[in-house]
């Protein structure tokens, strides 16, 4: 069995409950029981089951304990937005944002502890890498805001936050069957995008998958020049091999660009896009730069998105821009950790006083 039951997708889960039922002596509909408590209507721990007897539920928190993420900041945006910083039990620590939208509410999450690729306009590409998340720890990033007020369950799930995905796929794989999955957070597959830079084997195993998970392509440059300034992994998955490798793919894609000022944002990039957009029938998102995010880089103007958009249009693509979201608090990815680091390490760092 896995060290925690949250780390199996739910057919796995299933079976292991069904095993320990029996081993246990138990009657066999107690497996079911439990596992609506993992995902569906998910307890902090199983104390808090109180529709199982206590001594059950002693044993099943010593044999079978409910991991949690823990919760270190909390930040909330005027516009509704909400960021999270959850502090693992290794001391490492992830992102999280809520952003409400209507009846929609969208997390997201993040699937490693830091990024290795260092996309220049990315905060979490400073911090370097630091290890890969447990699928656990993955879709608990969902199950804790159920936990906190089940009115607030995400509807919608990006895998957009600290870390590249398909770098992780093993636990990223089992995160999507326990978010989709009806006896996990049951998330309709199509409420779920998974975002890569283009890392071409774990693009190939995502698009083996049945169910109908949306892709979106972390473009940000429409060549291989531009491209490689802005992001590194062009060197080893190149423009032509992930738009090839799309291909593969029998869902709508979208592209992510991110518009940086006199990087990315002229009339020659629109066309240029406009062109890959239509070679993909691709959808494209278009995100101004997230002020702060990143030093020595300038958000593009909002006359510049507005005709950047409108050239896109006039060629036929699909072109949305997406509004800033949690501009009062520090919701570009990787900022909200900086800022909790720094403080760390200075409340580490006794003050020294000069004397004379």
């Amino acid at each position: 069995m896995a060290a925690t039951l949250l780390d199996l997708a739910p057919a796995d889960a299933a079976a292991a409950l069904q095993r320990w039922v029996k081993d246990h002596g138990l009657p066999a509909y107690r497996a079911a029981q439990l596992q609506r408590r993992l995902w569906q209507a998910p307890v902090g721990s199983w104390q808090d089951a109180t529709e199982l007897p206590l001594a059950l539920r002693a044993r099943l928190d010593a044999e079978l304990p409910l991991p949690r993420l823990i919760p270190e900041a909390v930040q909330q945006s005027s516009d509704g937005t909400r960021k999270y910083l959850w502090r693992l039990a290794d001391g490492e620590a992830i992102e999280s944002v809520l952003i409400p939208s209507g009846k929609r509410r969208t997390l997201c999450v993040s699937s490693q502890a830091g990024c290795a690729l260092g996309c220049v306009f990315c905060a979490t590409g400073r911090m370097g890498f630091r290890r890969n998340l447990a699928a656990w720890e993955i879709a608990a990033q969902a199950r804790e805001i159920a936990l906190a007020d089940p009115a607030e369950r995400p509807t919608n799930i990006v895998f957009m936050g600290m870390g590249e995905p398909l770098l992780n796929w093993p636990a990223v794989a089992t995160a999507l069957s326990i978010l989709n999955d009806p006896a996990g957070l049951d998330i309709g597959a199509r409420h779920i995008t998974v975002s890569t830079v283009g890392i071409l084997p774990g693009m190939a195993e995502l698009a083996k998958r049945p169910e109908q998970f949306r892709l979106a392509i972390s473009l940000h440059a429409p060549n291989a020049g531009e491209r490689l300034r802005l992001m590194p992994v062009q060197r080893k998955y190149g423009l032509e091999q992930v738009l090839d490798a799309a291909l593969a793919f029998r869902k709508r894609i979208t592209f992510e660009y991110v518009l940086i000022a006199g990087r990315n944002d002229s009339d020659a990039d629109a066309d240029q896009l406009a062109k890959l957009a239509h070679r993909l029938g691709a959808h494209v998102n278009l995100l101004p730069l997230h002020p702060g995010g990143t030093p020595g880089l300038t958000p593009s103007s909002g006359n510049r998105i507005r005709a950047f958009a409108e050239r896109l249009r006039h060629q036929g693509v699909e072109a949305v821009v997406r509004k800033s979201r949690g501009l009062d608090i520090d919701a570009a990815c990787g900022q909200l950790f900086i800022a909790a680091e720094k403080k760390r390490r200075a409340q580490r760092t006794p003050s020294t006083l000069e004397t004379t």
